[in-house]
């Protein structure tokens, strides 16, 4: 049982943890749409791929290769954020392991969210190479005008 003198210590920790699941909640709206474009990217991987290869022209067997490269960044980025929010969680739980035991080591803390932080970016810079490859696979013009 907490007793009347450690209240402003728990505060303390519940304080200090709430900052980090506001992050929690901004990567995993960033998970939402990693698997969204992932889901999509697999339905059109899929539906490229139940065509037998002879129908297949040559732009529909580039799209497979370019699409294929997308499913792997994303697969990246997911696997990046996941391990990113593991950190942010991590963090908070050695707040209270903190305050519960008496430890004083923010060098943990700060490992952790930089940790947190790095696997972010990581994760962003994954989606972003995803995207482009997306964009210049959509917005291929050479490709439309020989198609017309």
């Amino acid at each position: 049982m907490i007793s009347i003198a450690d209240i402003p210590t728990a505060s303390n920790a519940i304080r200090d943890a709430v900052t980090p699941v506001f992050l929690i909640t901004g990567i995993g709206s960033i998970l939402g749409v990693l698997t969204n474009r992932l889901g999509r990217a697999i339905d059109r991987y899929r539906k490229l791929t139940e065509l037998k290869y002879q129908d297949l022209s040559h732009s529909s067997l580039q799209e497979i290769k370019t699409i294929s490269k997308r499913i792997q960044w994303i697969r990246k980025a997911v696997s990046l954020c996941t391990l990113s929010i593991l950190c942010v969680c991590l963090t908070i739980a050695f707040f209270f392991i903190a305050v519960e035991f008496n430890i004083d080591s923010p060098r943990t803390v700060a490992i952790l969210f930089i940790t947190a932080m790095l696997t972010l970016t990581c994760g962003l810079l994954c989606f972003l190479r995803e995207i482009s490859l997306a964009t210049h696979e959509t917005f291929d013009i050479d490709a439309w005008i020989k198609a017309k």
